[in-house]
């Protein structure tokens, strides 16, 4: 069983609703190519963003920009309209969710569906990185990450990757879980949630106590999201 919420993606409840947790998406600052635990600098700046970000979030506020990209609303209209082809074409029946959360409520990945037990990145690449994929037949390793996060976050033993372009040949590719993968990523997650615990006291004793949420003129208080559990 799995908890989600209705969020669209890219809402503000779907934005509050990700601060401060660590996500499939930005698994990549927690976990390299290589699917190995990361070292360096990046889990570090990693944990200043999402400790940023829930900083903001407790004063009923927003870090990340919401302003639309190009990018975003591409995505965007080739989720409508991959998801469609998916179902008509290869016979998989998809539904679209918001945030899906881990039990604990702490690890968080957005998929661009699920399909029975099992979920759906789309990927709409340059033509160059799309013709490559095709003629190699692998998942691109920079998207791996996200991919076993999103089974981390999930349970679920497999997840499809679409790489998807109009007027090209499309591919669909199934990435099977990998259980020596999962535990680098419950090992780099542990480490990152515990300094995420220890820079949120730090940051509170800094601040004589937790960020005090911030009026709003002429606005009601936003209820908390909903979560909702599906088999």
């Amino acid at each position: 069983m799995i908890k989600h919420t209705e969020f669209a993606q890219g809402s503000l409840e779907w934005h509050a609703m990700r601060a401060g947790k660590p996500t499939a998406g930005g698994l990549g600052n927690l976990i390299t190519d290589g699917l190995e635990v990361r070292t360096g600098e990046m889990p570090n700046t990693y944990l200043a963003q999402k400790l940023a970000e829930a900083w903001y979030a407790a004063q009923g506020l927003q870090l990340e920009s919401l302003e639309s990209t190009w990018a975003m609303e591409q995505g965007t209209l080739l989720e409508e309209e991959v998801i469609p082809w998916l179902a008509c074409l290869h016979d998989i029946h998809a539904e679209r969710v918001g945030c899906i959360l881990t039990d604990d409520g702490r690890v968080e990945c957005s998929p661009d569906g699920i399909a029975g037990q099992s979920g759906i990145e789309i990927k709409s690449p340059q033509p160059k990185q799309h013709c490559k994929t095709l003629l190699t037949g692998i998942v691109p390793k920079e998207h791996l990450a996200q991919i076993h996060g999103g089974m981390f976050v999930t349970g679920f033993e497999s997840w499809l990757f679409v790489s998807y372009r109009r007027d090209f040949p499309k591919l669909v590719l199934t990435v099977e879980r990998d259980y020596e993968v999962m535990e680098n990523i419950r090992v780099a997650i542990e480490m990152f949630l515990e300094k995420f615990d220890a820079g949120w006291k730090k940051l509170c004793e800094m601040n004589d106590g937790p960020p005090a949420p911030r009026p709003h003129r002429n606005s009601k208080p936003q209820p908390m999201p909903e979560i909702t559990y599906m088999q």
